[in-house]
């Protein structure tokens, strides 16, 4: 047997992030579980036992990104999960730009910025898949909810990153895809109907997809959704 593949989660160290990690973890993979909080991250690493390394990373910072990714080395599962909610019961109208700002430099730009870090090495070495966590808030066949609009936003524009990176890597072995969890019981959604661990089912299944699998689609559920 070779060596397990390499998976990187951003925002592992709780909720979604961390049911991710475990998941893959019991798939056979090598995981990295990255945060803002390296204390939280290391806590949570700890209790999925050896095989799990633990990366402070803010994703905002290009400087830590390309430090995990020197750190690290070559990565064959990203998954882009860390995210912010900021503007909830706001409106278009009277958001504050500011927190629109902060949630497209996490949302967006964060998970832009992980990509070029690691999927350049994927296409290289032949085999990569990327995963975006997005949100059906940000889908133009549900209506973007205009209530966290800056949320909704950035996952619009998640959604555009994905089309735009598999675009890019087309026949390189290297699959990108988003995926929407479904509103998920988090710190950040605590009203949430799907558990973690539920919802990373589906983000798993993307990161295990054949090499004939699709790129550059939407996901729920495991199946393919309109954008």
């Amino acid at each position: 047997m070779g060596e397990p593949r390499v998976a990187l989660v951003t925002g592992a160290n709780r909720g979604l992030g961390l049911a991710v990690a475990a998941a893959l973890r019991a798939r056979g993979l090598a995981v990295i579980m990255t945060g803002r909080d390296g204390a939280a991250v290391a806590d949570a690493a700890a209790t999925l036992g050896p095989g799990v390394r633990a990366e402070t990373l803010d994703v905002t910072d290009p400087a830590a990104v390309t430090g995990v990714r020197d750190r690290v080395g070559p990565v064959d599962v990203l998954v882009g999960n860390a995210g912010v909610l900021l503007d909830g019961g706001t409106d278009p109208l009277g958001v504050p730009l500011d927190l629109v700002e902060r949630t497209l430099a996490v949302n967006l730009l964060g998970s832009w910025r992980v990509a070029q870090a690691f999927v350049p090495g994927m296409v290289e070495r032949g085999w990569g898949r990327v995963v975006l966590v997005s949100s059906g808030t940000g889908a133009f066949s549900n209506g973007l909810y205009a209530g966290a609009p800056g949320y909704s936003v950035s996952k619009t524009a998640l959604n555009g990153l994905t089309t735009m990176l598999a675009d890019r890597t087309r026949g390189s072995g290297v699959l990108v895809n988003a995926v929407n969890p479904g509103t998920t019981r988090t710190r950040m959604m605590p009203r949430g109907q799907r558990e973690p661990e539920d919802a990373a089912r589906d983000v798993v299944h993307a990161a295990m997809l054949p090499d004939d699998g699709p790129s550059g689609v939407f996901l729920r559920g495991g199946r393919q959704v309109d954008w």
